[in-house]
């Protein structure tokens, strides 16, 4: 039997003073996330594994949290690929910060981290200008 790998994380915008200007970022982010393929459609990137907040609640929701959540068969065989369709998707969305979690049954737990250099990345920005960092646990050998 392959072993499973557990990836979950999420995606932070960074609050706005203009509620028109939250909306906006809001929606675009909606709307690539609704591009992403969904049902049988292969990517290890689907429409399926991402939620995020529709209509923002003006006392208690200020900044958008995308999150997101999918187990694969060893996918870290596969982990260049998925880091870059992640930051494919990550060029496409407004977000300040976002962090990747990757559990192996055989690797243990690695953490990654991506934060705007400026703040906010926009996607009229093209290339990502971020400082990422990884950590890593140790194995979950029995």
């Amino acid at each position: 039997m392959e072993s499973e790998s557990i990836v979950y994380g999420c995606i932070r915008d960074c609050p706005s003073a203009s509620a028109a200007e939250s909306r906006l970022r809001r929606e675009i982010n909606r709307q690539v996330l609704d591009s992403l393929p969904a049902g049988d459609a292969w990517s290890l990137l689907g429409r399926e594994m991402f939620a995020c907040s529709e209509q923002p609640l003006e006392a208690a929701l200020q900044t958008q949290v995308i999150h997101f959540g999918a187990s694969y068969r060893t996918v870290e065989y596969e982990w260049a690929l998925w880091i870059q369709q992640f930051e494919a998707l990550l060029k496409r969305l407004y977000w300040a910060s976002a962090v990747v979690h990757l559990e192996t049954e055989l690797n243990g737990t690695h953490t990654f981290r991506w934060e705007s250099d400026n703040g906010l990345h926009s996607p009229h920005e093209g290339d990502l200008r971020v400082r990422c960092a990884w950590e890593r646990e140790g194995g979950l050998r029995s």
